[in-house]
């Protein structure tokens, strides 16, 4: 009997070696994936609307430059290998052009430094020319890696 417990141990770590993440473990992935970008969208949305002078919460502008640059410092950690299954809007050229995919994150996570560094100068034409570039990294990376929504 323990032999076979053993066995049973062993292969089950085997399993789950081979093959990366459990289907249970991918499906939390996905799920934590999914809201860290819905908070980018949701920063980057208040960003806008301050920028664009539509709100005056001109002074919570930092805190959402400094939120999105957390949020984009290790954004291929967010899809790891196995990650690719279930609903999920990630194309399947973010695992198989992976250098791409990460050459594009770096641009994002940069960009995302740029605009916080703009918005402590406090110069409008460089928060404005830094929230664009990081808008147009964003959409580079979501043009060639991120499934459109039906």
């Amino acid at each position: 009997m323990k032999v076979q417990y053993s066995l049973f141990i062993a292969l089950s770590l085997f399993v789950i070696l081979i093959t990366g993440l459990t289907a249970d473990e991918a499906e939390n992935v996905i799920k934590y994936r999914q809201n860290v970008m819905k908070a980018i969208g949701g920063h980057t949305g208040a960003a806008a609307s301050i920028i664009g002078n539509k709100v005056s919460y001109k002074a919570d502008l930092l805190d959402h430059a400094i939120a999105l640059e957390a949020m984009t410092k290790n954004i291929p950690g967010l899809f790891p290998a196995d990650s690719d299954i279930g609903v999920t809007a990630a194309k399947e050229e973010v695992w198989s052009k992976r250098s791409a995919f990460l050459k594009l994150s770096e641009d994002t996570k940069k960009a995302s430094a740029a605009f916080t560094a703009a918005v402590k100068s406090k110069n409008d034409a460089k928060i404005m020319n830094s929230f664009q570039k990081l808008g147009e990294s964003c959409k580079a990376c979501h043009k060639d890696f991120r499934a459109k929504n039906e």
